[in-house]
Formats: structure tokens, sequence, C-alpha cells
């Protein structure tokens, strides 16, 4: 497979059956009710601007997919950031470029919008996403995370 091979293009709302099936494949646990949360915010919020993509197959088959949310400031006044919260390959089509080439379609996107920067998480000892994540140009933040367990 190859980049000919899928398009990226605008998550729609009927993708959900295959964001939480990727999900699942990938994380060997189901979580729909996250993508629920997630898609109710994204497709039925008045503020919504698109900028979640997957990646799909000649056949209309999702393979992969990312998403994110701009920042709105105080007073809804948009800010230059956005969060890029989820990504996901079908196990079966990944190591064939679905994920570069779905951050690197997100990153056009957002840059089209004006965002300036993009943010987000990775577990510290998820060494294989951090490379992922490096790989294409995500470095260490300046701010530090921090947590505490009660």
């Amino acid at each position: 497979m190859n980049e000919s091979d899928f398009d990226i293009r605008l998550m729609k709302a009927d993708d959900f059956a295959a964001v939480v099936g990727i999900d699942t494949k990938v994380l060997k646990a189901s979580r729909p009710e996250y993508y629920a949360m997630k898609f109710e915010k994204l497709f039925r919020s008045k503020d919504y601007l698109p900028t979640s993509l997957v990646a799909a197959k000649e056949d209309g088959t999702v393979v992969g997919f990312v998403m994110g949310e701009l920042y709105m400031g105080e007073y809804g006044i948009f800010q230059e950031e956005a969060t890029l919260d989820t990504i996901g390959v079908d196990p079966d089509y990944q190591n064939r470029g679905i994920g570069e080439q779905l951050i690197s379609e997100f990153v056009n996107h957002l840059r089209r919008l004006g965002v300036q920067k993009i943010y987000t998480l990775v577990g510290w000892n998820d060494y294989q996403l951090i490379h992922f994540f490096s790989t294409n140009h995500f470095n260490p933040s300046k701010t530090i995370n921090l947590e505490r367990n009660l």
C-alpha cells in the first residue's frame, strides 16, 4: 500500500464505528463511550471547526484517523494553538506511512486555519509513540505536565 492507495479526508459522523474499531484493535480494549463523547462534541457543537481526519482506502474503508481540537480563548476568540489528542492506524495497515500522512495532512490543515502550535501528550515510557512523534517533528514542550495521585 502506498499513498495513492488511500485518501485523507475530513472525519464524518458516519466514521464512528470505524474509529472505535481501529482503536479497539490497537489498544485491545473498547472505548465507545470516549468516542461517543468526542463525536458528540465534534459533530453536534455549533462551534465545531473540522480538524479531525481519516485515511480511507479507495473502497471507503477507514484504516486510520487523527483527532484534535482548536483552542478557543476567552470570549470565544480564536487562539493559534491546537491539540492532537488521538491517533490510530489499523494494525493491519501500520508501518505503511499512513500515520505520517495523517500527521502531515493534519498539520497542513491546521496551518491553513491559522494554527501555529500543536500540543499532544505521550506517556513517558511509550518509546514507540515518542519516536513516531519525534519523527514527525514534534519536540518536548517547555511546559511540564504535573500530576498528583489521590
